[in-house]
């Protein structure tokens, strides 16, 4: 099978497990906003989420990405030093999943307190166990993502996508509200981890011979590696989840509801980009390490122009229809969300960027200059959160993540271009044109919105915007149906 046969064969499985997984979270997304909790109950789920997954950076470090870097090396130069990097990595997490778990559940009414806002700490106290399990699940994810096996990790993904929404709605409906959905969370990310720690075993652990030892030094480079990796995933989740949690901090339960919805929306809208991102960045460590830089150069523009050519579009024609979308598809009571949306719209390009550009700094191994970047522009985007979420509300958290997140791409590009000498007019030219077609396609979705009145309208609108996108990219040359044809086929 060639480079592109695997590239299109991985995002095809990580495509469509990541829309079972998108689908399953809108729909679990619309009937816990909609039907089963008002705004003050989805924002409590939410906004407890986001103060886990803060917590969660101490259990997770950064030891399972540099361990897929080292999957994905070792597997073709020493395949017997696999099982060693697979049991030191699990004994590692192990140890830190303990401390962390064992002092969340001693002061999780403490921490609740902190917060301001006591009704919080079932939340905190359930959420050791959400630890334990979702850590497993995003390890098993990256490590197949690092064995180059898309389809396994895709089918972690789904499976907990699934899962999730299935025993959410279950406890829910048994009448234990907010905290019934987390812990639908719970069970559904817990057999998501024990199905991708169970093939982790059988097709790798074992698949290979083991050597004796450990080679000399390959240990503590590991470790080293995971640190920069750390910085990295704690500014991360630091940018994405510590507005979040400082809109509950300064604000109200419903609030975050708003933020959330916001955001999961733009989340739902970057499935592909992420998919596209996740399959093609092993490819950059193979392709440097066999000395081809001409090669991953070209992978890169080519997925970096199809990514704009999409998503500039997208979120421009999101923009625009905004309103209505979240009216008729959540209710009235979530209008406070539309205005988040549309700053946000501006942060759907970025993040797709991101998406495309992030996981492969590491494989090209500049994690360290993207671990400077991020932890920057996080500490950035916290500071500017404390400065606007007080003044402006909530939408001065989605202002800040735009602001700092403008920058983080700036960086990431540059770092790419210093890797890979991208022919910078070339993508200049391609860019413009997207630009033109962006703004034909708004010209008529602007026009025809108004009309918007139910779900079958909006949706025609949609429609409409998209075939104009198409017949706009198409008459330019941008997008190439014998392309389109290759994905899909």
């Amino acid at each position: 099978m060639s480079s592109l046969d695997h590239i299109v064969r991985g995002f095809k499985a990580t495509l469509v497990a990541r829309a079972i997984f998108m689908l399953s979270s809108a729909a679990l997304m619309i009937v816990l906003a909609r039907y089963l909790l008002d705004p003050d109950g989805y924002g409590t789920l939410f906004w407890a989420i986001g103060i886990l997954s803060v917590v969660q950076l101490l259990a997770d470090v950064g030891l399972g990405k540099s361990a897929a870097r080292y999957f994905a090396v070792y597997r073709e130069k020493d395949p017997g030093q696999i099982p060693h990097l697979i049991e030191l990595t699990i004994a590692v997490k192990l140890v830190c999943i303990a401390l962390v778990t064992g002092a969340l559940l001693l002061f999780y009414e403490q921490i609740a307190v902190l917060l301001g806002d006591p009704t919080v700490a079932p939340f905190l106290a359930a959420g050791a166990v959400y630890l334990l399990v979702n850590s497993f699940n995003g390890f098993t994810q990256v490590a197949f993502q690092g064995f180059n096996n898309l389809v396994y990790s895709a089918a972690v993904q789904a499976i907990g996508g699934v899962a999730r929404l299935v025993f959410a709605v279950v406890f829910v409906l048994a009448g234990f509200g907010a905290l019934g959905a987390f812990f639908g969370y719970i069970v559904g990310y817990a057999v998501a981890a024990v199905f991708g720690v169970t093939v982790l075993y059988l097709q790798f652990y074992r698949a290979y011979e083991r050597a004796p030892s450990f080679e000399p030094g390959l240990p503590r480079r590991l470790l080293e590696y995971s640190v920069p990796l750390t910085a990295t995933r704690s500014a991360n989740v630091v940018d994405k989840q510590i507005d979040i949690v400082l809109v509950g901090v300064f604000l109200t339960n419903p609030a975050v509801a708003f933020y959330t919805l916001a955001k999961q929306i733009v989340d739902f809208v970057l499935a592909p980009a992420e998919s596209l991102g996740f399959t093609i960045s092993p490819n950059f460590g193979e392709e440097k390490a066999g000395g081809n830089l001409e090669r991953a150069r070209t992978l890169y523009e080519t997925a970096l122009t199809n990514t704009l050519l999409l998503y500039i579009p997208a979120a421009a024609g999101l923009a625009i229809v905004a309103g209505p979308f979240v009216t008729l598809v959540f209710g009235g009571d979530y209008a406070g969300a539309i205005p988040v949306l549309q700053v946000l719209c501006l942060f759907v390009v970025l993040q797709a960027i991101t998406n495309l550009t992030s996981d492969s700094l590491d494989y090209l191994g500049r994690a360290r200059e993207r671990a400077i970047a991020k932890g920057g522009t996080a500490m950035a985007n916290f500071g500017l959160n404390i400065v606007l979420i007080p003044t402006i509300g909530v939408v001065g958290a989605a202002i800040a993540t735009v602001i700092t997140h403008s920058i983080y791409v700036a960086v990431n590009l540059y770092v790419v271009h210093v890797e890979l000498s991208l022919r910078v007019k070339t993508l200049v030219s391609s860019i413009g044109k997207i630009v033109v077609i962006t703004g034909g396609m708004a010209v008529i979705v602007l026009a025809v919105t108004p009309l918007v009145s139910s779900l079958v309208m909006l949706g025609a609108i949609i429609l409409v915007g998209v075939v104009t996108w198409a017949g706009l990219a198409l008459a330019s040359g941008l997008l190439d149906p014998q392309d389109v044809r290759t994905v899909l086929g």
